[in-house]
């Protein structure tokens, strides 16, 4: 798999992580893991891709909004399969859709069935530039005016965002509590403004930027399971198994055996 990145202009980048383009140059059965982010997916190669989630498989669609997950997830991938994908912040992926991002939590969404015609529209246009840079330059227009004509409140998801950071900044641990005295506002309507905005509840949140950090830790270093448990902040190693497995179907140990 070949991937090439691409950033965002200004008025997006407070919203938009990056682009990139995933290029797969043979049959491929891909492990997905939770990023912690919204992400529009965009085929532009036409070749299939199908979702695999538990005992259902789906054929992914060609605009695909995928939300936050906490299950296991596969996907299989055709060669030559070139997927141009959008990875928003994690409080601002709400913003260029009319749903909540709780909606998109463990599916994968079709574009056309959320705006219909307009979708259509930008996949035609999309498709019919030659070079991925003015693919992309399509992209980003397509984003532009889906962040200017929103009706979300800006205030909110700026709320939001400060607590996307307090939580990463206090990685080891959750405290919701916290989290309502630093903002001054009830452990609820926190609750609930991460339902609208990211997709998943603050707890969730945390525990998913916690487990992008112990795999970041598993893929990279020569670290054995009890040292990345603790330097994550999990109660001991079998609660880092315990949540690892239920995102990703397996075990640290199994993913390192398949790195090496």
């Amino acid at each position: 798999m070949r991937d090439k990145v691409f950033y965002p202009s200004a008025i997006l980048s407070r919203y938009v992580k990056y682009y990139w383009t995933c290029t797969h140059d043979t049959d491929t059965l891909e492990l997905m893991y939770p990023s912690g982010c919204l992400e529009f997916c965009i085929d532009i190669s036409n070749c299939d891709t199908i979702r695999h989630r538990g005992n259902q498989s789906i054929i992914v669609p060609r605009l695909e909004v995928l939300g936050h997950w906490n299950i296991p997830m596969k996907a299989s991938v055709q060669k030559g399969n070139i997927c141009l994908i959008t990875r928003f912040h994690p409080y601002a992926g709400a913003l260029f859709f009319p749903n909540q991002a709780s909606d998109f939590t463990n599916e994968s969404i079709d574009l056309h069935d959320i705006l219909n015609k307009e979708s259509r529209e930008f996949y035609q246009r999309l498709m019919e530039q030659p070079l991925l840079e003015q693919k992309v330059k399509v992209l980003e227009a397509f984003l532009i005016d889906k962040l200017l004509s929103t009706r979300k409140n800006h205030e909110k998801i700026a709320l939001v965002e400060g607590m996307c950071h307090s939580i990463r900044r206090n990685g080891e641990s959750f405290d919701i509590e916290r989290l309502a005295a630093e903002s001054g506002f009830s452990e609820r309507y926190i609750q609930k403004l991460f339902l609208n905005y990211v997709g998943i509840s603050p707890k969730s949140f945390f525990s998913v930027q916690r487990f992008n950090k112990s795999l970041k830790l598993v893929r990279s270093a020569n670290i054995s399971l009890t040292n990345i448990a603790y330097e994550c902040g999990y109660y001991d190693q079998a609660h880092f198994i315990r949540e690892f497995r239920s995102y990703t179907g397996i075990t640290p140990s199994q993913l390192s055996a398949h790195i090496i």
